[in-house]
């Protein structure tokens, strides 16, 4: 098998265990809190989704990121949604699947990099950095929104969670892989440039959400993440670690 298949096969397969899990924890967790919300944006006539997209539940991009299958809020004038109950959380299943096979792909191809991950200690660690840089650092300027929630322009929110990705993982990747005062203050430079330039706000942050029901959402979007990222990690140290055996490279491996 070619290097290519071989983080293929891995990612798929760290994809839909950790993309199982977020979906069944997000049943519990956050569709609640959205369905709660959907009721006061009902209540409250709506708002212009064009400017704020439904809220997100997967990956916390804050709708910068596209948002999944169980977080669209249904409204009457957006056209066809997945129903209520076992028809929004199969829809909700898959795209956390296809979502986390992406973040498995670059988890596994910039790991490779760094010599792998050997085992599911080791991917922990991994899993963190991707927790961080994927979900703290943009969560900080542009936290997850519900529905009837007001937002800035999309286009600007995506440029700035982008460049704050980007910046915390190579902020990241300095601190841990090279170890120099000059480069370890451009690291903290790195990381804290986004949230120094600001992301882009509303113009108003009226809203019928009560503050309390975002908090929890805000909450639980991140504890979501965080135990996501960790199931990543950890599947893909194992699954690394059990077909590599003692090789140090994917491209020594799999007959």
């Amino acid at each position: 098998m070619t290097l290519f298949r071989n983080v293929v096969f891995i990612a798929a397969i760290a994809g839909l265990v950790a993309g199982v899990v977020l979906a069944c924890m997000q049943a519990y967790a956050t569709v609640p809190l959205i369905l709660k919300a959907e009721v006061y944006e009902q209540a409250g006539g709506g708002h212009d989704h064009a400017a704020a997209p439904a809220a997100t539940g997967t990956m916390a991009m804050s709708s910068a990121a596209p948002a999944p299958a169980e977080a669209m809020a249904p409204a009457e004038d957006e056209g066809w949604a997945p129903a209520d109950g076992f028809e929004r959380f199969g829809f909700s299943v898959v795209a956390n699947i296809v979502t986390g096979i992406g973040f498995a792909l670059v988890l596994v191809a910039v790991s490779e990099f760094a010599g792998g991950i050997g085992n599911w200690r080791q991917g922990l660690f991994w899993g963190l950095a991707g927790f961080a840089a994927f979900t703290l650092a943009p969560g900080l300027g542009l936290p997850p929104e519900l529905p009837a929630m007001p937002a800035a322009d999309l286009v600007q929110r995506q440029i700035w969670w982008w460049a704050t990705v980007v910046a915390t993982a190579a902020g990241l990747g300095l601190i841990a892989f090279r170890r120099s005062l000059p480069l370890a203050v451009l690291a903290v430079a790195l990381i804290a440039a986004p949230h120094i330039v600001g992301a882009p706000q509303p113009d108003s942050f009226e809203t019928a959400i009560p503050e309390g029901l975002h908090h929890q959402f805000v909450v639980a979007v991140t504890l979501t993440n965080l135990v996501f990222w960790l199931v990543l990690g950890a599947v893909v140290g194992v699954v690394r670690g059990r077909f590599t055996g003692t090789a140090t490279s994917l491209r020594d491996s799999f007959a």
